[in-house]
């Protein structure tokens, strides 16, 4: 009987001993769980921080450029960001001290999305940074990099930076031209750039031209001649035959090149309300003048003497024909690359014949070409034009300063 007590005592001991050895091992188990995912956790969080806090979101855009980039989210005055497709992932730091803290001296380009610094990062690399402003009046799409020499227009008028040769400018023209061409013809039903301007034309330390900014770009339609679309652009540039119509094609960007090709050549802006009213808008008042032959008499003061007449006659009949008012009548980018190639050539062949560049005074150099039907131009009216002056070299102008009873997208 002894014994039997014994055991059943025992029995029952190890029957209260194992939930509890049981109920120890599972809330072992669980603590240590609970350790190892608090741990990830914050290892987690310390690896997204970013380096330094700043007021300033990062900004990200689509770039589509790599399909194993790793991204981050974030928000801007309460909108969702998209996702980051640069492969890249910076600490703001890194960006201030590449950035000089985005000195003034640095500056090489602004538009309606921010500001745009060089920089180098500790690695090497030369990177241009766009820094966004708050409040802005453009969209994220539109976010563009800039590059080292700026921007056309910089080199043209409205800063101290050395004078562009005719032969540069040229060369530029050429670069900027092939590029466009490129758009309008390098995918099925093209890509129309819809904000061709000098300030959208960058320049590396070569002088080598890029087209950029293609926050305003739409595609085409495969097997359709135009788009149809809300008027947006630059006024200046604009193409009249869209502005009225709001069909988009690739000869809209023909026409904006146009008054930049007039911009390269007179080095002043393509709207300037400072100016008598027949010379405000620069499409209007070069065109008059290549009409009666007399297109030397309005070129940069600076090209006074440089410049072939052949090359000149070449250059302002391109630039005729791309501010055709209908635009079945104006050429293909392509057309007007060769154009300023033949137009090179002619001030190429008149160096290699004399020591110095022709003067457009001398008329016993020319040779004989082709003249060209003239057909009026459409241009916009600024006979409402309102708001306050502003001096020769400004390089922003508003639509109010324009077009006093009209409101379309703004431009960049």
């Amino acid at each position: 009987m002894e014994e039997l007590g014994w055991v059943s005592m025992e029995n029952e001991s190890k029957k209260k001993t194992t939930p509890l050895l049981i109920g120890l091992v599972v809330g072992g188990l669980a603590l240590v769980c609970i350790v190892i995912i608090v741990l990830s956790l914050r290892l987690k969080c310390r690896k997204e921080k970013p380096a330094e806090a700043s007021h300033w979101l990062p900004v990200t855009v689509d770039g589509g450029l790599s399909s194993h980039s790793r991204v981050y989210e974030a928000t801007i005055h309460g909108s969702p960001v998209p996702h980051l497709n640069l492969g890249l992932k910076i600490p703001f730091a890194e960006i201030q001290s590449a950035t000089n803290n985005f000195s003034r001296k640095l500056l090489v380009g602004k538009g309606g999305f921010g500001k745009v610094y060089p920089g180098t990062l500790r690695n090497g690399m030369k990177v241009a940074v766009k820094r966004s402003q708050p409040g802005h009046g453009q969209g994220l799409p539109e976010f563009q990099t800039e590059i080292l020499e700026g921007t056309l227009r910089n080199h043209l008028y409205g800063s101290d930076l050395p004078c562009l040769s005719w032969k540069q400018r040229l060369e530029i023209c050429i670069g900027a031209a092939r590029g466009l061409h490129y758009l309008h013809t390098g995918s099925e039903g093209g890509i129309i750039h819809r904000d061709s301007k000098s300030t959208n034309i960058l320049l590396d330390d070569n002088f080598v031209s890029k087209v950029a900014d293609f926050g305003l770009s739409r595609s085409g339609l495969p097997h359709q001649t135009h788009v149809s679309t809300a008027v947006k652009g630059t006024f200046g540039y604009l193409d009249p035959e869209y502005f009225r119509t709001q069909q988009l094609t690739d000869k809209s960007d023909v026409y904006s090149f146009g008054v930049v090709l007039l911009e390269v050549l007179c080095a002043r802006p393509a709207i300037n309300p400072s100016l008598p009213r027949e010379q405000m808008n620069l499409a209007e008042w070069v065109m008059v003048w290549q009409k009666k032959g007399l297109l030397e008499q309005v070129i940069d003061p600076l090209l006074v003497g440089k410049v072939n007449l052949n090359s000149l006659r070449k250059f302002g009949e391109t630039a005729e024909k791309c501010l055709k008012e209908d635009g079945t009548d104006r050429p293909t980018m392509g057309d007007v690359m060769w154009d300023l190639e033949y137009a090179f050539q002619l001030q190429q062949t008149a160096m290699q014949r004399e020591p110095l560049e022709d003067s457009t005074n001398d008329a016993a150099s020319t040779f004989p070409l082709a003249t060209i039907q003239h057909y009026p131009s459409y241009s916009f009216s600024i006979s409402d034009i309102h708001g306050p002056k502003r001096r020769v070299g400004s390089s922003e102008t508003t639509e109010s300063e324009v077009f006093s009873q009209l409101r379309i997208a703004d431009g960049r």
